[in-house]
């Protein structure tokens, strides 16, 4: 079965392929052509994970998936959320969206924070939605090297260190997108 991963991210490509096997043949957006810029214009996660796949399926009707992934943290309403790769300004680095969350961060007790995935599958032209979620707390201040985003200020409950804190192997087995990722494949591997 070929089917279309929308991302360029030659990493989440060949970590999902790895899962997948043989029976699959995930293409990348490169693969098929795509090199442009996918619209995220909708106010919630699972409508923008849903916008980048009808986007692409839309223009060459070929089964695909595509994810979305937000931090909403309690305290500030569920901020950054839809908005948390653009949270500090339209052309932020992940530097500028972690200081800005650690400043409107001070001086809050309630620290609960929550990583959601949404995956959007268009398989035979019906859509099917997977979903991960990790719930954890935002520390008062940077931990660990490793990881990107908001990694350094997550601290996943159950553990005592942050993402960024943890090697790439324990996050991906335990991350809101692994979950995400592992429901996406069990159903694809059910579809053979």
């Amino acid at each position: 079965m070929e089917i279309v991963f929308a991302t360029n991210n030659k990493h989440k490509i060949s970590e999902i392929s790895a899962i997948l096997g043989n029976n699959f043949d995930l293409k990348s957006l490169n693969d098929i052509g795509f090199s442009g810029d996918i619209p995220e214009t909708n106010p919630t996660i699972p409508e923008n994970a849903s916008q980048k796949s009808h986007f692409i399926y839309d223009r060459y009707k070929i089964n695909v998936f595509a994810d979305d992934t937000g931090l909403e943290i309690e305290a500030l309403n569920g901020a950054p959320g839809v908005y948390s790769a653009r949270y500090a300004g339209e052309h932020c680095s992940f530097e500028d969206n972690v200081t800005k969350v650690l400043l409107e961060m001070e001086g809050k007790t309630n620290r609960n924070a929550r990583f959601i995935t949404v995956i959007s599958l268009i398989l035979n032209d019906k859509e099917y939605f997977f979903e991960g979620i990790v719930n954890g707390q935002i520390t008062t201040e940077r931990h660990g090297a490793k990881g990107f985003g908001y990694d350094p200020i997550f601290r996943p409950d159950g553990y005592n260190i942050t993402y960024a804190e943890m090697s790439a192997d324990k996050k991906n087995a335990m991350s809101h997108r692994a979950l995400a990722t592992q429901k996406l494949v069990e159903f694809l591997k059910k579809q053979r």
